[in-house]
């Protein structure tokens, strides 16, 4: 007989810090596997938050796929800030160069939906305006 999908779950974890809990248990898997197999398989991420898309089955057995470092975490880590502005469109919170949104564009384009990388720092630049990050200004004046 075949699997039955029983849930989809979207949830973040620590990487390498995922523990059984109200959020896992509603799924009806087997939390430890899940938590020892998601751990193993983000330990090399030095504690980023890692979304997870986790797919439940009928005999609590689980699919589980890792996507990257939400685009707000990166930039709140390249600028070392702990939250970006309460008011996005008055205050300012800190200011990223283009090099620093160009790597965030680079390592977040696996889960983007563009394959361009203009457009991916077009993405990371409209989360970092509404964050109420400053962008650096291009080197002939001109602001991005």
């Amino acid at each position: 007989m075949a699997k039955k999908l029983t849930r989809v779950a979207k949830l973040q974890f620590p990487a390498g810090q995922a523990k059984p809990g109200p959020a896992l248990a509603g799924l009806g898997i087997d939390m430890v596997g899940f938590t020892r197999a998601f751990n193993d398989a983000t330990k090399d991420r030095n504690g980023d938050i890692v979304p997870v898309i986790i797919k439940a089955y009928s005999d609590r057995s689980f699919e589980f796929e890792l996507k990257t470092t939400p685009t707000s975490v990166m930039i709140k880590k390249a600028l070392g800030i702990k939250s970006g502005s309460q008011k996005s469109g008055k205050e300012i919170v800190g200011e990223i160069t283009l090099e620093q949104v160009k790597e965030i564009a680079k390592y977040k384009m696996k889960d983007l939906n563009t394959v361009d990388l203009e457009a991916a720092m077009r993405m990371v630049i409209g989360t970092a305006k509404n964050m109420g990050i400053k962008i650096a200004e291009k080197e002939n004046g001109e602001d991005k």
